[in-house]
């Protein structure tokens, strides 16, 4: 499950202070509401740092923001740590100015981005459909005769190496030109980092095309080499490419396991594998013979289409599959756009406790055409098996196998003869957690493992002895957690990983970015500063910039050696001066105990523009207390619902409580076989202790909302701590763990199904309602079961309880968070928490 798809709108600032008469949801409050987006729009400046890397790879520029529609193009040296004007902007102004015949500002440029020409002593760019170049010596500027192609080639690729498309705007116009004498192939870049053909460009031709900023284009020759890796950018995106300085990209290292190697044909290219009445069958390539090795399949159990050959092609393993149930949901579409009656739906759905697909190696001993005994008894009951590989040497074939309720993950190695042995095995009495921190990396030159498992109480790195299965030594260790590794480089025997809790004294959530030896020595901060980091690196690997936010301080970017972290020189330090003279008030942070009067608990809150300190405002609290992530924000941001809800007269907070995730697994254990807990005890002790900070804060008038787990969590609210919480909004809610998908509420409720599911559920615990719940459910949700929300509101009906109830015709998971869902949500909060009627 994840958390419903919620535009964080808006800006905030303050339009109107405070007046004379304290009021409440008014209409002047709906109508700051709705302006704060506008009146943030340009406050912010210098948050942004998008490097254009240069061949040499120590100089790059970017363009910043100043505000009031003023930018500077900054160049900088990282040989010698400067940081300047990448030319003269005044000059550049003047003669520009002279030759359109109207005055021009040297930091309202009417241009967004510069190439610089191959000699690296000027500048190219393009004003009214004018390419221009300025030498940057004499400060001289001249137009370019669109016929000299060279002018308009780029000094040289940005990067070396594609990368993921990121939408950073508008749609773009890109040109690219073919003026080599061999065909050239161009590739959209996608979002996953996979290639996709856009078109096979011929000698001379050209290629058009609108993309969007961010999106990246990869141009390769006949023989697969790079021609040019492109980022679209602001401007005209002309690439005119003359099969000149060509380069290899790097290819991915062999012996990771990602994924299953399946393939039909054995690798000496002798049988073919085919599956005929669910039974397997070789095939003699370009011959007549058949062997078929398996017999009795049928559609309850047969063999399946992946075949795993040994390089040798003297073993063969496939899996032999049982089904499971196939249920399906019907959901019925009340107000189809193309008809007038009603559409019903159905849809695969498998739900906790259902009989799930089984698989089970089978392995085959081609030279004497017979099947090979495998104990089966380390894997009965699996959940998934997968990273199915056979070794170089043809030995033994590894595969991952996660057992069912997700206590129990094996590496397991089948060998030859059949027998099975251990790499790893990883045991808990909660729950792996098999969907965010699994990392399984093979070092086939050292014949070595790198493992990720919380068996220390924290999430870490391990080295593991592939040969005897023990771990040679910890990578990582300590209170802190490992949130994903980047990169695995065994040349150097390194790791660089992203970390959260690794500095004392900051927020634990922040993530820095870190590089370790395989044997746990030379641990490196590659990031630094109070705030949750990300960073891009130069293309050639040697420098990252380094940007760091909390929600309290816009970005700050630094550039740094990429081998030790160490600073080269500081970049931009993003201002809000403009925002803060509004009346805009930064987002606080806060930190509390927690039930154990020990663990800090991290949350935020929001206050209206016009909050007086002497005055009282219901909080209302916005929970999502899946156990698969943390969720309250970390990083600057001027726009948020929660900003908006807060300035009808609330004071909003959000909250990680225990039983989420990113901490300790005794933090996160608390959710085991217990969702209705939420961490509840530990929000309302955080309200408590907020309330004594801010005595502005009225816990006597308590909302909260959420959608999906968070709708689940918000109706919990008025269920079990009805005596705290006064009045909730629950979107499309999964509200009996039984009743939702199938691999979500395992991983974090167990299997089998047993009374813990019936504890945690708000059918079954219906009657326990106090104060006011309104329920919203997307007939056409396809994520969460609509049906359990109207469980939710049949078991209401029967216990004789008072609730709202709104069902969006054709609406999907999320319906909550809509324009007309918020609208009705904030109503209900100023109906409920203020007493009156909304915009009066």
């Amino acid at each position: 499950m994840f958390a419903p798809s919620r535009s964080l709108l808006a800006g905030v600032c303050l339009l109107v202070f405070s007046s004379t008469v304290f009021a409440q949801g008014t209409a002047a409050d709906y109508e700051r509401m709705e302006g704060l987006y506008r009146a943030a729009q340009g406050k912010v400046t210098q948050t942004r740092v998008e490097p254009h890397w240069l061949p040499d790879g120590d100089r790059f520029w970017y363009r910043v923001d100043l505000g009031d529609n003023q930018n500077e193009f900054i160049l900088v040296d990282a040989t010698t740590s400067t940081r300047k004007a990448a030319f003269d902007s005044a000059k550049l102004a003047q003669q520009l100015g002279e030759k359109l015949g109207k005055e021009i500002e040297p930091l309202k440029l009417p241009f967004r981005t510069i190439t610089f020409a191959e000699d690296q002593q000027s500048i190219l760019f393009d004003v009214e459909k004018t390419l221009y170049r300025f030498e940057l010596e004499s400060n001289t500027l001249s137009t370019v005769d669109p016929s000299d192609k060279d002018a308009a080639k780029p000094a040289g690729p940005s990067q070396t190496r594609p990368y993921p498309s990121v939408d950073k705007g508008g749609e773009v116009s890109m040109k690219i030109v073919n003026s080599s004498a061999e065909p050239i192939k161009v590739f959209w870049i996608n979002r996953e980092g996979r290639p996709q053909l856009y078109d096979d460009l011929k000698a001379g031709g050209e290629f058009t095309q609108r993309t969007f900023l961010g999106h990246v284009w990869m141009v390769l020759n006949a023989k697969g080499q790079a021609l040019s890796i492109y980022e679209a950018t602001d401007g005209d995106n002309h690439l005119v490419l003359d099969g000149k300085n060509a380069w290899d990209m790097p290819r991915r290292r062999r012996g990771r396991p990602s994924g299953e190697g399946s393939r039909r044909l054995s690798p000496n290219r002798e049988w073919n594998v085919a599956i005929e009445d669910h039974n397997l069958v070789l095939l003699k390539q370009g011959g007549s013979e058949r062997v078929q090795l398996t017999e009795g399949g049928t559609d309850k159990k047969f063999i399946e289409g992946n075949a795993y050959w040994s390089p040798d092609s003297k073993r063969l393993l496939v899996m032999e599959t049982t089904p499971g149930d196939q249920r399906e949901i019907t959901i019925v579409e009340s107000s189809p756009k193309d008809q007038l009656q009603p559409k019903v739906h159905t849809l695969s759905y498998a739900k906790p406790g259902d009989a799930i697909r089984l698989r089970r190696p089978r392995l085959f001993d081609i030279e004497k055409m017979e099947e090979i005994a495998v104990d089966n008894s380390l894997m009965d009951n699996p959940w998934a098996i997968d990273r199915v590989k056979w070794e170089e040497d043809s030995s033994e074939i590894r595969l991952l196998y996660n057992q069912r309720g997700h206590q129990v993950m094996r590496y397991l190695a089948i060998q030859a003869d059949g027998t099975v042995r251990t790499l790893i095995d990883e045991t808990t009495p909660t729950f792996i957690d098999w969907t965010n921190k699994v990392f399984l990396e093979e070092l086939p030159e050292s014949n070595e493992l790198i493992w990720m498992s919380e068996r220390s109480g924290w999430n870490h790195l391990y080295l593991v002895d592939a040969k005897s299965g023990e771990v040679k030594n910890p990578i990582t260790e300590g209170d802190w957690v490992v949130r994903e590794v980047e990169k695995v480089d065994p040349e150097k025997r390194q790791i660089f990983f992203k970390a959260g809790g690794i500095v004392p004294g900051q927020d634990p959530y922040y993530i820095h970015h870190c590089r370790v030896n395989f044997d746990g020595t030379e641990l490196t901060m590659l990031t630094e500063g109070d705030g949750t980091h990300r960073i891009q690196y130069s293309p050639d690997g040697r420098y990252l910039i380094d940007e760091y936010s909390r929600v309290d301080m816009p970005a700050v970017h630094t550039l740094r050696k990429a081998d030790d972290g160490s600073l080269v020189c500081e970049l931009e330090k993003g201002d809000c001066s403009q925002l803060i003279e509004t009346g805009w008030k930064p987002t606080e942070r806060f930190v509390a105990k927690a039930r154990d009067g020990e663990t800090d608990i991290y949350g935020v809150i929001y206050f209206p523009t016009n909050h007086d300190p002497a005055k009282k405002y219901p909080v209302i609290e916005y929970i999502y207390a899946g156990p698969q992530g943390a969720f309250v924000p970390k990083q600057f941001s001027t726009g948020s619902q929660l900003r908006e809800m807060a300035e009808l007269g609330f004071i909003v907070v959000q909250i990680d409580g225990m039983g989420t995730n990113y901490r300790s697994k005794a933090f996160h254990d608390v959710c085991f076989k217990n969702l209705k807990d939420a961490g509840f005890p530990d929000r309302i002790l955080w309200m408590q202790a907020a309330a004594k900070k801010f005595p502005s804060i009225d816990l006597d008038k308590v909302g909260i909302y959420g959608g999906s787990a968070g709708g689940q969590n918000a109706t919990a609210a008025v269920l079990f701590h009805g005596d705290f919480y006064d009045a909730a909004v629950s979107d499309c809610g999964c509200h009996d763990n039984r009743m939702d998908k199938i691999w979500w509420n395992e991983q974090w409720m167990g299997w089998p199904i047993d009374k813990s599911y019936e504890e945690s559920s708000n059918v079954v615990n219906a009657h326990k309602l106090k104060g006011d719940l309104f329920l919203i459910v997307g007939e056409m949700d396809t994520n969460v079961d609509p049906a359990s929300t109207m469980q939710v509101v049949d078991a209401l009906v029967k216990a004789n309880k008072d609730f709202d109830l709104l069902v969006v015709p054709g609406g999907g998971h999320g319906s909550g968070s809509s324009a007309y869902g918020m609208r009705r949500t904030r109503d209900f909060f100023v109906r409920k928490l203020h007493g009156v009627e909304p915009r009066r």
